[in-house]
Formats: structure tokens, sequence, C-alpha cells
């Protein structure tokens, strides 16, 4: 179990399809031993850690527990830096407590580089505006890392300044620099209709993220207008939330990759415990770059998993849905 505690950025370059379940089992046993939170929830399932000898058989704790409970394995002092997620007026807000960056930084760009190869070789424009409003937005703290991993003078955030973002991007376009266009849905749906423009060089790459400021559009509806304001073939999109320190990534359709410090399952709808590889329920994730918090998350996403692995995410369950998708609470 020493590994995990220690020399943090080689035991993420480890990880890969012959390596993660090994791995994540031998965390869910470190785990379970080091994070009281965790102990307890599955103890309360009558689990016996021992008999766990499948990566569908560990359990999964809600994804609700990062809103209500401290989750953190094995630390004792001040995290580095605590990511919060952006909730609603009066909306309890998740917490993950982040004590090693290194760690999170060297699961992002692996993970980044998987997909997209070297960060160098991308200008990065993030149009963030609910994120860069408040402090300590994982997906803000995501877009410094690329950048600085960058190193490109015109690598740059915009709140709501749409006509120098616009000139930007027009002047990349013209020297025929690769760039990423990063954005949250609700801005990249405003910016694309006040300033459209073909976009030959650029990735559009959406986060999700509509916070009641449009009325809720699809995927598709969201990508096939973007396709058309910017006379793109695709339109890229990130997977990932406050509570994983992993990302998964979707080159057209939604059809998300994850990578390979991060594995999606899914469980039953009407009993949680049942978790395949394949098929279309609740998610479940593991992210092995969760070492100091919990890997084994239970999200209240719905979506389907193909035979290919690629997955899709269908939407956020209700409390209707809450039957088998909600696990009992410690």
């Amino acid at each position: 179990m020493n590994r995990f505690p220690s020399h943090r950025s080689q035991y993420i370059h480890k990880i890969n399809a012959e390596s993660f379940n090994v791995i994540a089992l031998d965390l869910f046993r470190y785990q379970y031993q080091n994070n009281s939170i965790y102990r307890q929830f599955v103890d309360a399932l009558h689990i016996d850690p021992a008999v766990v000898k499948e990566i569908v058989q560990i359990p999964c704790l809600p994804i609700s527990f990062f809103k209500t409970h401290p989750v953190t394995t094995g630390k004792t002092g001040e995290p580095t830096v605590i990511f919060k997620s952006s909730g609603t007026t009066g909306e309890i807000q998740s917490q993950h407590f982040v004590f090693d960056k290194e760690l999170y930084e060297a699961s992002l760009l692996k993970g980044f580089k998987e997909f997209y190869g070297e960060p160098s070789q991308y200008v990065f424009l993030a149009l963030l505006p609910s994120y860069l409003e408040r402090k300590n937005a994982s997906l803000v703290y995501m877009a410094e890392v690329l950048m600085k991993e960058s190193g490109q003078a015109s690598n740059g955030f915009y709140l709501n300044e749409w006509e120098a973002l616009a000139k930007q991007l027009q002047q990349l376009e013209e020297s025929g620099q690769k760039t990423i266009l990063l954005g949250v849905t609700f801005a990249l749906l405003d910016f694309a209709a006040a300033f459209p423009m073909p976009l030959k060089e650029t990735i559009v790459m959406e986060t999700g993220g509509m916070k009641g400021r449009k009325k809720e559009w699809t995927r598709d509806e969201v990508h096939v207008f973007l396709k058309e304001q910017w006379h793109l073939s695709s339109v890229h999109s990130e997977y990932g939330m406050t509570e994983l320190l992993s990302q998964a990534y979707a080159s057209e359709s939604g059809m998300f990759q994850a990578s390979a410090t991060m594995k999606v399952l899914v469980r039953d709808l009407n009993d949680p415990l049942q978790v395949q590889e394949k098929g279309s329920g609740c998610l479940n994730i593991i992210d092995l770059a969760n070492l100091d918090s919990c890997a084994f998350i239970a999200t209240e996403d719905l979506g389907v998993i193909h035979e290919n692995g690629k997955f899709e995410v269908l939407g956020r369950m209700d409390h209707s849905a809450l039957r088998g998708c909600s696990l009992m609470a410690v």
C-alpha cells in the first residue's frame, strides 16, 4: 500500500488498461482502511472487503457525501486547494479537498495528452464566465494548468469580452495556430450567436452547464447550432466534475472516452449494487487520481456505456428516480 502515499506522479503514469483493475482493487482496500467515511459506508452495506474481487463489486460512495462530509483518505493536515462546485443560491456546495496538486496536474496532463497531444501545440482560450466569478472552481484550475503547460503568449481567460475574444480567434485563425476554445455551454451559445465566423484551426470544447441562464438545450441542439455558426465539422466535449480529478473527452456527438486514470461503470436504476461495464442506468466512476479523497463515486448522472467502452451522458436524474441511483446514507 505504500505506493499510494508516495511517488504520486510516477503512480499516475503506471496506470494503463492492463494495470487499472489491479490498482483499483488495491486502492479500494487502502481507502477502506484509511477513509473513515468510506469505511462506514461499506460497513453499512454489509460488504466484506475480502470478498471484493472485481471492480464491479467495489461499493461506490454517493456523490452527495462531498456536500455533507469531509471525504478524505489518510489526511489530517490542511489541503493545498479545495475545489468547490457551483451550486445554486442556498444550495450546499460539494467540496473536494486536494492535498497534492502535482497529483492532479499529472492526471490532467496525462489524460489530455492521450487525446490531444502536447498542450504546447495549442493556444487555450477559456470562456468561463460563471466559473471565473467565483473561487475554487476546478474547471478554472484545469484551464490554468493547460495554459501554463502550453506556454503560448495568446492564452487567456474571458468573461464577457466577446469582441476581444472574436478578434483573438480571427488572428489565430489567420496565422494557422491550433487553438482550443474551452467554454461553458451557455456562454458558447451566446458568443456564437453574436460572432459567427469560420473556425478551421480551432477546436471548440464545451464543458456543459446552462445554469438556468437559458432554456435547456439538448447536447445535439447545442452542437448543431455551434457547428452552423462556426462552420465546424464537430464540437468536442469535456466531462469532469468537482469530485473528480480525471476527465473524459468526446471528439464528436457527446461520445465520451475516459482517460487512463478513470473508468465509468453503470448501476441498475432499481438495484444500485448491480453494476455492469456496459448498458444503461446511473453512472459510477472509478477515478484512480482520487487517492486522498474517494476513488469510487456513484454519480447522479444517467448514461449509457456502449460496447466499444465509450459512454454518453443522458442527463441528471431527478428525485423521482432516486430509488436505485441513490445509495443508503451513513
